[in-house]
């Protein structure tokens, strides 16, 4: 089980961006890696189409899932996530402060 969404806000606890905070983007579960905004940014060469000017483009590349801990909405802080039953649904917990994650 994946312990991360879309939309979570995770911070990069690992690389050359380490520290920043950001939205995850995509999540690509059969590589283990996730995409988040403004993290992990990379340097894409592209050839000019009909539709589209060619040239240097920045983009988001994926990170390995290990370098990057959800950040709780309470505490504000980077944790660690525990998975918790409440009425037959399964709902992923903080495991600093014990507030469930939606």
């Amino acid at each position: 089980m994946l312990k991360l969404k879309k939309k979570d806000t995770v911070m990069v606890i690992a690389g050359k961006d380490k520290g920043k905070k950001g939205e995850v983007k995509e999540i690509l579960p059969a590589e283990r890696k996730v995409v988040v905004m403004g993290v992990n940014i990379v340097s894409k060469h592209k050839k000019t189409t009909q539709d589209k000017p060619g040239g240097i483009h920045k983009v988001e590349a994926p990170l390995s899932i290990s370098n990057v801990q959800l950040v709780c909405p309470k505490c504000g802080k980077p944790v660690r996530v525990k998975a918790v039953v409440q009425g037959g649904e399964r709902l992923r917990a903080c495991k600093k402060c014990g507030e469930t994650i939606v």
